[in-house]
């Protein structure tokens, strides 16, 4: 557990009333979703050349003993914008807007393509709506990825809002995102969960003070990785309802 206790019990008074959920890794499986995508992508920077892909692979993160790409790196946490200045630093406003764009939409079309949920979104999803929770996802991803991904997996119903990188001032770990989904919830901060597989989702929603802080094993870091940063580290997100019932019970 993060704090110390007599915050938590401060905190625990307080009930939950909206979830915001990471994407890649939290409701997608990372290396099924992303892995074919970005590939792809490094390939189109490199012009085909798979030596030249695969650093660049590298270099945002990925690890080719594992085939998997590390947490808290570019591309398990970073949006477009960080991608673009990775691989192509130093460009003139208006050719980094382009290739930040052309990212973006590469990404929009893998979106559809590929994703692959962590487990059955939709009956997770339910059993939080019929519990009168408010759900929403906050993504460093793009925000029409981020919506053609979760119209795609069928859920796009059950989210009151989606807000990517592109959607706020400044990406994760900001608070921003925390901060436009209670806005539009009409939500305080200490009301919300945030669930995330990154270190940048807990930051984000310690900084925004958000009322739980949910860490999960389905993407790109190990429990070591969280457990420090997080109230409660659970396996995914079909774990959820019963953390939130159990902490409802104990708030009594």
């Amino acid at each position: 557990m993060g704090t110390g206790q007599g915050t938590a019990l401060t905190a625990m008074q307080i009930p939950i009333r909206g979830v915001l959920f990471d994407k890649d890794g939290t409701l997608i499986d990372f290396q099924k979703s992303w892995g074919p995508v970005m590939r792809s992508l490094a390939l189109r920077f490199a012009d085909g050349e798979e030596a030249e892909a695969l650093r660049l692979m590298i270099a945002a993160g990925y690890d080719p003993a594992t085939d998997t790409y590390r947490s808290g790196s570019v591309a398990a946490a970073g949006t477009s914008v960080d991608l673009c200045d990775l691989w192509r630093p130093g460009l003139a406003p208006d050719r980094r807007a382009a290739t930040i764009a052309e990212i973006d939409a590469h990404f929009a079309r893998g979106a559809i393509d590929h994703a692959a949920p962590v487990c059955p979104l939709d009956a997770v999803f339910s059993v939080l709506e019929a519990e009168g929770l408010v759900l929403g996802v906050a993504t460093n991803d793009a925000t029409l990825s981020a919506e053609l991904c979760l119209e795609a997996l069928g859920v796009r119903h059950r989210l009151f809002s989606v807000h990517g990188w592109d959607s706020v001032a400044s990406a994760k770990p900001a608070p921003d995102m925390v901060h436009a989904f209670c806005a539009a919830a009409d939500l305080l901060p200490a009301e919300v969960a945030v669930v995330g597989d990154n270190l940048h989702d807990l930051h984000m929603a310690a900084a925004a003070g958000a009322g739980l802080k949910i860490g999960v094993l389905s993407g790109n870091s190990r429990r070591e990785h969280l457990e420090r940063h997080a109230d409660i580290v659970i396996e995914d997100i079909s774990c959820l309802p019963a953390v939130l019932s159990d902490r409802r019970r104990l708030a009594g």
